[in-house]
């Protein structure tokens, strides 16, 4: 179950950062030189370079997720991020219905939303924009619509590696793009190519890889292995033909997941590092409350008193407060992070349901077996009494009548 698990949640993740569309150099009105398929939002790119004069020729390719909504393109002059970042956004006109191309410029306060997006020129060269809907001037907008940008820029001199970024979003407010969604497949539209030899790069500070490997040790240890290491611990501990086996499964089970927890968490910060602006309150809260109370069970180890001493049942109603606590929060935190992701409707967040289901039911069919046994040693203990009593009584008789 472990194993299938794992299998949908890499398979989720992979096909969300797959290739999903075909690029190409010809359009109705202009063929390009080359083309790539970028990596995210079935958005695509060609162009042609001319060395001589250092223009570029370009056209984006993308789509609609809303009949209000906006889709953009742009070039990172300095470093490849979404801050600084010099755009041509395309989006139906709020007064005539036409479709417009605006350039603004993302600087931070739009990142950390302390300002609206407001249009205004760019400080690029660039020679020539428009933008056509696929289909010609009687396409209209729908779900899904797809869109033609095309752009002749002047690039500095030597200068041929360019930062490529382009986003959508799902509604406009008078000239202004709201923010798009912040899945990893929105987060995660940046590409550095090289448009003289055509070989692209991921980015240095691209996160899309981090995020996949953060999801997934945070599912396997918190929502995973922290609460197979608490069924180990209630339901293993009483069955006398192991003996200890239980606690060193239980700490073995315990002390793995806090690792693999840490070794996630680490990762979300690094991952808030090089997002500053996106910040996701609830998760990040649960990620240090999890964290904390992870670590308290960890380091109680240390300080576990022995059974015959007088603090040891405060020290167990402590360990099970924040052994408990420290699991709910955890999966909570799971399914945040499925949501953050953009996995609310995939096959890895049922794969997990289906396990949290199987776990839930091996623990009922356990705790009813648990009380049954429990009742039994009861009745058994009780019946054992009264027959000593009674031995020792039909014994007592006998020598007072053989006396």
């Amino acid at each position: 179950m472990l194993m299938i698990l794992l299998f949908h949640i890499v398979l989720s993740l992979h096909a969300n950062v797959a290739f999903s569309s075909h690029c190409t150099t010809k359009t109705a009105s202009k063929t390009f030189e080359r083309c790539t398929t970028l990596p995210t939002q079935q958005a695509s790119l060609a162009w042609s370079f001319h060395p001589h004069n250092a223009t570029l020729d370009l056209a984006f390719f993308g789509s609609f997720i809303s009949p209000s909504g906006w889709v953009g393109w742009g070039i990172n002059p300095i470093s490849p991020e979404m801050t600084g970042t010099r755009a041509l956004i395309t989006f139906p006109d709020p007064n005539s219905g036409q479709i417009v191309l605006l350039p603004y410029i993302l600087d931070p306060t739009v990142k950390l939303q302390k300002n609206s997006l407001l249009s205004r020129p760019l400080d690029i060269h660039v020679l020539s924009s428009s933008v056509t809907l696929y289909g010609g001037r009687m396409a209209t907008i729908y779900d899904g619509a797809t869109i033609q940008i095309y752009t002749t820029l002047k690039v500095p001199t030597n200068k041929t590696k360019i930062h490529f970024v382009w986003n959508r979003g799902l509604y406009v407010q008078g000239y202004s793009p709201t923010l798009h969604p912040t899945t990893l497949n929105d987060l995660s539209s940046i590409i550095t190519i090289d448009v003289l030899s055509g070989t692209s790069a991921k980015s240095s500070t691209d996160p899309r890889t981090l995020k996949i490997v953060h999801g997934i040790l945070n599912a396997i240890s918190w929502g995973i292995l922290l609460p197979i290491g608490v069924v180990t611990a209630r339901y293993l501990r009483h069955i006398q033909a192991i003996g200890p086996t239980w606690f060193y499964a239980h700490a073995g089970i315990q002390i793995l997941a806090v690792f693999l927890g840490t070794v996630g968490f680490s990762i979300g910060i690094k991952l808030g590092e090089l997002s500053p602006g996106r910040v996701f309150g609830l998760h990040r809260k649960l990620a240090f409350a999890a964290f904390c109370l992870g670590w308290l069970q960890t380091l109680a180890l240390l300080f576990r008193p022995k059974t015959t001493h007088k603090f040891r049942k405060y020290w167990k109603s402590y360990h099970h407060f924040v052994g408990y606590a420290c699991v709910l929060l955890g999966v909570i935190n799971v399914f945040q992070g499925f949501e953050i992701m953009g996995e609310d409707t995939s096959y890895a967040k049922l794969a997990y349901c289906l396990y949290l289901s199987t776990l839930l039911g091996v623990c009922i069919a356990l705790e009813v077996n648990s009380w049954v046994i429990f009742c039994r040693r009861s009745k058994e203990e009780k019946l054992r009494r009264e027959g000593i009593f009674g031995d020792t009584y039909d014994k007592g008789s006998a020598s007072i009548t053989r006396g």
